[in-house]
């Protein structure tokens, strides 16, 4: 008898046994698939960059085919621009669809053409369709009313005038109201984005919107000897404005563009400090700019000849590589803001910004 109840309560502990297993097996097939972590939709995990040249990659070189000038193009898209030097972990694609010359407006949604390109928002609307955005990073607002590029190029004027007055004399005076219109431009364009992402099913904790400011390409301490078309054609007190007063009255604007929409700012403002176009002198191999670059094959091209100096002043591909890497730091916080200064590495890092404030 004591055998037999042995053998029952065996055969039952076996049966439990079985019934637990079907009973998982049957639990893992009807069990509704964890949500996955970060953005909605299907396709790789992607950073994406929007903007204008100083995110499309101009100055970088080996520009794509279809943004060289074909069939009218010119956003100048490169392969060495910082959003591709980006390394966060999960992103496996990055994506540029910033375009050389690019107001706010062309950024956010609207009719706004450049080159020949609709809206980089609409864009990126059809880009969400099949990749998971992780990160969107924006440089823009220089070419709105700032018009920094024209600064520049004003300022490259006023070194042949000898008897005229810096640039900046003339550009001072309205400096920050042009800072002051562009602010919500840029804030409008970031919105923009933030409603493309919506609309897709995108919540603002599946990725980051990041702005990033301007570093200045150009600073007073150069070579008395390259300030010429050699390399460098400004007036020293030209030089000490962009660098101390514009590219850093820039940024504090779009700091506050970036504050009204939420966004995370990474301020590029003294990213380039030592690092500047004709900065190394009679060496140019630690400069992240380019110098006063022309393009000599394209001036025998109707088409392109009004393109031949494009590339001038801006970053090259060492310091996009540096920006990316500096970009890429910056993700991998869940810091507000940062500021990319040259660490005792040589290379760019994403300083909080009680440091930034510290060494500035």
């Amino acid at each position: 008898m004591a055998r037999f109840r042995w053998w029952l309560a065996a055969f039952a502990l076996v049966g439990v046994a079985l019934l637990v297993g079907v009973f998982v097996l049957i639990g893992k097939d009807n069990q509704q698939p964890d949500d996955r972590p970060g953005p909605p939709g299907r396709g790789p995990l992607t950073v994406v960059g929007l903007g204008d040249s100083t995110m499309s990659g101009e100055g970088a070189g080996d520009y794509t085919s279809d943004t060289d000038g074909a069939d009218g193009n010119w956003c100048h898209r490169s392969p060495n621009a910082s959003v591709h030097h980006v390394e966060v972990r999960g992103i496996v694609e990055s994506v540029n669809l910033a375009c050389s010359g690019s107001p706010a407006g062309h950024v956010g949604l609207g009719d706004v053409k450049q080159w020949t390109e609709p809206s980089q928002a609409q864009q990126l609307a059809e880009l969400v369709k099949d990749h998971r955005v992780s990160a969107v990073v924006v440089a823009v607002g220089a070419n709105d009313d700032p018009r920094f590029s024209r600064l520049i190029s004003e300022c490259f004027t006023s070194w042949f005038i000898d008897n005229g007055d810096p640039c900046s004399e003339r550009i001072k005076d309205d400096w920050q109201s042009r800072i002051d219109k562009m602010v919500p431009k840029v804030a409008d364009a970031l919105q923009d984005v933030r409603q493309v992402l919506r609309t897709a099913g995108y919540d603002r904790d599946d990725y980051d919107l990041v702005l990033q400011s301007y570093a200045a390409p150009i600073g007073p301490d150069i070579p008395e000897n390259l300030r010429n078309l050699n390399g460098c054609p400004f007036r020293t007190e030209d030089l000490r404005w962009v660098k101390e007063v514009g590219a850093a009255s820039l940024t504090t604007g779009l700091r506050q563009a970036a504050s009204e929409t939420g966004a995370r700012f990474l301020d590029l403002s003294r990213a380039g400090d030592g690092h500047e176009a004709c900065a190394g002198g009679g060496d140019a191999s630690s400069e992240w700019f380019t110098r006063f670059t022309v393009q000599w094959d394209d001036l025998t091209d109707v088409d392109r000849a009004t393109h031949a100096i494009q590339e001038s002043f801006h970053p090259n591909a060492a310091g996009h590589a540096q920006f990316g890497r500096c970009l890429s730091e910056f993700l991998a916080t869940s810091d507000e803001s940062a500021a990319c200064l040259e660490g005792e590495d040589g290379n760019l890092h994403a300083a909080p910004s009680v440091v930034a404030q510290e060494r500035g």
